[in-house]
């Protein structure tokens, strides 16, 4: 009987591991899609300035997706430590 119970235990630590790396990398999905517009942002907008064109509307669309950025990584701080690995 006692090994019987041990998987279940196992079973049900592991389900709920699970669910904690699955939100650390719905996390790192969106930090990565927020990284690229800023980036891809990051170069119009110096382009627009190196052009003479008026840049502002880029430029404060830059800063949003950096304080997006920041906050997601505060979250991100926040989630426990990733102990095991997605099951395939």
């Amino acid at each position: 009987m006692i090994r019987g119970a041990a998987p279940q235990r196992k079973e049900q630590a592991t389900g709920s591991g699970d669910k904690r790396v699955r939100s650390g990398e719905d996390f790192d999905i969106i930090i990565g899609f927020l990284g690229f517009w800023a980036v891809v942002l990051l170069v119009v907008t110096v382009w627009m300035e190196l052009t003479a064109q008026p840049a502002l509307g880029s430029a404060l669309g830059l800063l949003a997706i950096l304080l997006a950025l920041y906050g997601m990584i505060r979250l991100r701080r926040r989630l426990p430590a990733r102990t095991a690995t997605r099951r395939r």
